[in-house]
């Protein structure tokens, strides 16, 4: 006799399934898409450095460090505890998602709201801590965009076409900014906007599945409200985020850190603005990528921002290609790992 709970586990099967389908197409078209860098790599690495390249490990490790320090705290102040541990993994397996699956971070926000589930902490902790991250990152990336700025001025390295870009980011970095504090201010702006994203992403859904309401939009609405008032919390310890805005600072600083390991490989000294520059333009163009990791897209405008800079293209080129390649490959090999081992023990379960 079948159980309730038998169709229950077919069901959950079935989307784990896919969920890995979609991973390994994605992945594909991503190793397909660098196959050529990859190949231009391995002729290069004959002409660095090997030992100065083995800088990035550590270097993404302090990365990786600073955002599992900045959830615990996060979360903290949330009064949720979690483990430095279980973020650090998790940081792992979110840098695996965003990057196969683009989506201008939504499905990582969503993959990083059911893994928690795990932990014990609600959606709309886990997606307000996913917001704050974002948020955070953003605010403290702009005191680094200025330094960079000044550093290319004293080298006399700025232009006409330098200022256009970095003041667009600039305004990009604080309009986003005070419109997601607007936004999430007032309940009834919130539930408003995210209503209406819900009502949206059913009607895509829609297109795929018989049910006209595959999100509960009444119980979105209700997640929609402990989301305003996580924020409050936050918003009434808002001295407690003094650190987690040091720890998104040395995040940021490392990413960067991580692309001039590389030019120090090639025996090459250039100015720390441009590649601050230059890491900024390509991660906000990678955002609405529809290509696994921004490729293509990425690659083509750091290179651009590089040469506007002055730093030639011979150099730039060879130093951005190596620079993704391998940045991938520390990141995506182990979070592709622990990704599927997520899955194996039980996601769906928490979902």
């Amino acid at each position: 006799m079948e159980t309730h709970e038998e169709p229950q586990r077919i069901k959950r099967s079935k989307w784990r399934l896919a969920l890995t389908l979609i991973t390994f197409i994605a992945l594909g078209v991503l190793i397909y898409g660098v196959r050529k860098d990859i190949g231009g790599v391995i002729e290069n690495l004959g002409k660095v450095n090997t030992l100065a390249l083995l800088l990035i490990i550590p270097v993404e490790i302090i990365n990786y460090d600073a955002y599992s320090r900045m959830y615990v705290r996060l979360f903290k102040i949330l009064d949720k505890k979690v483990s430095y541990k279980e973020m650090f993994r998790l940081n792992l397996e979110l840098n695996f998602v965003n990057h196969i699956l683009p989506s201008g971070g939504i499905s990582g926000i969503s993959y990083f709201t059911v893994r928690m589930r795990a932990y014990g902490v609600s959606g709309p902790k886990a997606t307000l801590s996913q917001l704050m991250k974002l948020l955070l990152l953003y605010i403290s990336f702009q005191p680094l965009l200025i330094v960079g700025i000044l550093l290319l001025a004293i080298r006399g390295h700025v232009n006409n076409l330098i200022m256009v870009v970095a003041s667009s980011l600039i305004t990009l970095l604080v309009v986003g900014t005070f419109g997601f504090i607007y936004m999430i201010e007032s309940r009834s702006r919130i539930n408003s906007f995210l209503t209406t994203v819900t009502k949206i992403l059913n009607k895509f859904l829609g297109l795929f599945r018989r049910n006209s309401e595959t999100i509960n939009v009444q119980g979105a609405q209700v997640a929609f409200g402990e989301l305003h008032d996580n924020y409050k919390l936050l918003k009434e310890n808002w001295r407690e985020l003094k650190l987690p805005f040091l720890y998104m600072m040395i995040a940021n600083a490392t990413e960067v850190a991580a692309v001039y390991v590389v030019y120090i490989a090639f025996g090459r000294l250039v100015n720390v603005g441009a590649v601050i520059l230059a890491y900024a333009v390509a991660n906000f163009a990678g955002l609405i990528s529809v290509l696994p990791a921004g490729i293509g897209i990425y690659e083509a405008l750091m290179t651009a921002v590089l040469v506007a800079t002055g730093i030639p293209a011979g150099l730039s080129i060879p130093v951005t290609v190596m620079y993704r390649v391998i940045n991938m490959g520390i990141q995506l090999i182990p979070g592709y790992y622990l990704y599927q081992k997520a899955l194996r023990q039980g996601l769906d379960r928490a979902k």
